[in-house]
C-alpha cells in the first residue's frame, strides 16, 4: 500500500477528505499531516481521525533538516499540499523528485505566486469579472504555484457570484476531484 504524507496549514477540509477517502483503500493510505500552524484545525481533525499530525516551526522546516528526517523516516509515496501556505525548501524537493503535489484554487497559470490563496484568489477572480475558474493539482517545484501541470477543473462564474460563491464552487471541485487524481498517480 502505497503512503501519502499531506501538509496543510489550516481547517484541513481537503486533509479530511483525502484521509476520508483512502481509508477503505488498497491503493494508499494517508499515514502522516504535517503542519506549520500549531492551532490549525486539521489537528483536531488528524486526532478525530487516529491519525498521526505533528506541527513544525520554520526553521525545523527551511534551516534545519528536522521535517526532512520526518519525511525520510515516514517514506512517503507522495507528499500532497492540501491548503499549505509555506514555500516548500528545496531539500525536501530534492529528495522527493516529483512527488510533491499541491492544489491551488484557480486556473494556473492565473492567480498563482506568492501572496495568492483563499480567499485573495476568488476576490481576484471577482475583481477581474472572469467567466470561469477552477482549481489546479500541479507538482510542486521551487517557485510558487509553477510545476508542472497534473489535472485542471473548471467552473463558471455567473454574473451575481461573489468571491464566497467561488470559494464554495472550488471547494466542491477540490472534494470531487482531489482524492482521485492523488490515486491515479498513485496507480502510476
Amino acid at each position: 500500500m502505497k503512503r501519502i504524507v499531506i501538509f496543510a496549514s489550516g481547517s484541513g477540509t481537503n486533509a479530511e477528505n483525502l484521509i476520508k477517502f483512502f481509508q477503505n483503500r488498497e491503493t494508499g493510505s494517508v499515514i502522516q499531516v504535517l503542519t506549520n500552524n500549531p492551532h490549525a484545525k486539521v489537528l483536531e481533525r488528524c486526532k478525530k481521525l487516529n491519525v498521526s499530525a505533528l506541527s513544525f516551526n520554520k526553521t525545523a522546516f527551511t534551516s534545519q533538516d528536522d521535517v526532512l528526517n520526518i519525511l525520510k523516516a515516514s517514506q512517503p509515496d507522495i507528499i500532497v499540499l492540501a491548503g499549505f501556505l509555506w514555500k516548500f525548501p528545496e531539500n525536501i524537493l530534492k529528495a522527493f523528485p516529483n512527488k510533491v503535489i499541491n492544489i491551488h484554487p484557480a486556473l494556473l497559470p492565473k492567480y498563482g505566486g506568492k501572496g495568492m490563496y483563499g480567499m485573495h484568489v476568488h476576490e481576484a477572480v471577482i475583481a477581474n469579472k472572469e467567466k470561469e475558474t477552477g482549481i489546479t493539482i500541479h507538482y510542486v517545484n521551487e517557485n510558487y504555484d509553477e510545476g508542472a501541470i497534473i489535472f485542471q477543473a473548471k467552473c463558471y462564474i455567473d454574473t451575481l457570484d461573489n468571491a464566497n460563491d467561488v470559494a464554495r464552487k472550488i471547494h466542491e471541485l477540490e472534494m470531487a476531484h482531489f482524492p482521485k487524481v492523488v490515486e491515479q498517480l498513485l496507480k502510476g
